[in-house]
């Protein structure tokens, strides 16, 4: 089933188109990875899915619903949203921070649901913490977890591994491969192509607002499409722990 679903999407910020002519869906059990140079638009699709970019032209669809029908508290029902920007502006404790992704439930179901989620993302530790006294990568589980509380079938997540070690970046993605193994539908925005092909089941690749390929990882990352798009003469190598991206820069 398709969790959300863009028609012939076109919208602008002031006057530079950002997405033109969008067709693409994301079905639940799979993670989706919108990958692309910075300026491609992946960030205007997610905020576009999430009701925070009108549209100009055609229709942006959670489930069977067009989404401009959905009131706040249906669109929150229906999505998590994990944005790129990590600024939290209260020194909230983690826990309460995590449970605000879950404002439909009861004060001490919310706060359970997010001890829960912290635990998941690996700062259980961090649970009486305040948000402003974490470092970023600490900061952005915890945004992470709060996302993962509101157990929407609809994950929305832009940029999420942006800044973080190694192993926390793998942490990320396999809480979001975890919720869509679990029925969820994930769309994460990613610029390591590596970790695109080893985590999502499918990629959809952008340029200048337009779709490029939409495809399994290795169809939709092939040589071709890696040199028209970001430039890179690149092959992949078949590793035990999945494809690894072999690149130089084109002359």
């Amino acid at each position: 089933m398709n969790l959300l679903t863009f028609k012939g999407v076109r919208a602008s910020l002031g006057q530079v188109r950002v997405l033109d002519g969008i067709d693409i869906a994301v079905k639940a059990g799979e993670v989706t990875a919108l990958c692309g140079p910075n300026g491609a638009g992946k960030s205007s699709v997610i905020r576009a899915a999430a009701g925070l970019l009108p549209v100009e032209a055609g229709e942006v669809r959670l489930s069977d619903v067009a989404i401009g029908r959905l009131s706040p508290r249906q669109r929150a029902e229906r999505v998590a949203y994990l944005p790129q920007e990590r600024r939290i502006a209260w020194n909230l404790p983690a826990v309460e921070v995590a449970a605000l992704g879950a404002p439909f439930l009861s004060g001490e179901a919310a706060l359970a649901k997010a001890a829960a989620s912290l635990e998941a993302v690996g700062a259980g530790h961090l649970a009486d913490r305040g948000v402003a006294d974490m470092s970023g990568g600490e900061r952005a589980r915890v945004l992470l977890a709060r996302a993962l509380t509101t157990q929407a079938p609809l994950m929305l997540a832009d940029e999420p591994i942006a800044g973080l070690d190694p192993d926390a970046q793998r942490l990320v993605l396999e809480q979001l491969k975890a919720r869509a193994e679990a029925g969820a539908g994930v769309l994460v925005s990613l610029h390591d192509l590596t970790l695109a092909a080893a985590f999502a089941d499918r990629v959809i690749v952008l340029d200048r607002g337009r779709v490029i390929a939409d495809a399994a990882p290795i169809t939709a990352l092939a040589p071709t499409v890696l040199r028209q798009v970001f430039g890179l003469d690149a092959r992949w190598v078949e590793e035990p722990d999945g494809p690894l991206l072999a690149a130089r820069r084109t002359q």
